[in-house]
Order: structure tokens, then C-alpha cells, then sequence
């Protein structure tokens, strides 16, 4: 049995005109340079909510110390001379509790937040490297050709 080409163009259908695919070598080059260019804005865009996520936790730890003071400057204020006004000042002092339980799950909640970002950081970069490295080595590759 003999395989003929039926194409239009009389070449086999198979055989292409770069041994690479079809892709030229700029075309590569180009695909290397933006997926570089996509992993460098990557890794600036994890540094940034990286940043972003430190102020928001210190905003709220410091929305928190000032409500604590403020229930403080309240209590302290207060002469607690009857058995409401003691209640009162109680629910008062239980509500700074509440403020620094809260605080203390936003330390938490940011540290887990950050340590996930810098993971995945480290991640991007490595790749942003390797992908650096390949693309040094291919230009290197055919400045020699």
C-alpha cells in the first residue's frame, strides 16, 4: 500500500516549513517575553496586597486601641454608685475584651494571609527566574547561529 498527498500545495501534509512547528523563533522569543512580562507584573501585584494587607491589619488594630481607650476614658469617668451604673460598666469592660479577642483573630488572620501571599510569591518568582534563565540561554543560543 502507498500513501499519497492529496494536498493543494503538493507537499506532504505533514512536512512543514519550519522544523519548529511552524512557530519562528521570533514568535517564540516573543511568547517567552510576555509570559516574563505577565510573571514580572505578578510578582508586583502579590508585593503590593502583600502591603495592603499589613496596613488594613494595622488600621484595624488601631481602630481597635482607640475604641478600647475610648471605653476606658468612659468607665474611668463614670462613678458607678448604683447597681445599673456597675452593670454598665461591666458590659463596658467586656466589650474591650471583645475588641482584643478581635484583634488578636486579625493578627492571626493577617499572618495566615501573608504567609499564603509570600508562598505563593516565592512561587512566582522562582518561575519568573527559571523563565529568565531560558530565555538568556535561548538568546544566547541563537546570537551563536
Amino acid at each position: 500500500m502507498v500513501l499519497q498527498d492529496i494536498s493543494d500545495n503538493g507537499k506532504p501534509s505533514f512536512e512543514l516549513e519550519n522544523p519548529q512547528w511552524g512557530i519562528s523563533n521570533d514568535d517564540s522569543l516573543s511568547v517567552g517575553k510576555e509570559k516574563v512580562s505577565a510573571l514580572k507584573q505578578a510578582v508586583k501585584e502579590m508585593e503590593e496586597m502583600i502591603e495592603g494587607r499589613k496596613n488594613l491589619s494595622n488600621g484595624i488594630i488601631r481602630d481597635g486601641e482607640k475604641m478600647k481607650t475610648e471605653l476606658e476614658n468612659f468607665i474611668v469617668n463614670r462613678d458607678p454608685t448604683d447597681e445599673d451604673a456597675i452593670r454598665e460598666r461591666n458590659g463596658l469592660r467586656q466589650k474591650q475584651v471583645e475588641i482584643s479577642e478581635l484583634q488578636l483573630k486579625e493578627k492571626v488572620s493577617c499572618w495566615q494571609d501573608i504567609a499564603r501571599l509570600m508562598q505563593e510569591l516565592r512561587e512566582t518568582k522562582k518561575e519568573l527566574t527559571e523563565k529568565e534563565e531560558r530565555a538568556n540561554t535561548l538568546g544566547k543560543i541563537l546570537e551563536d547561529k
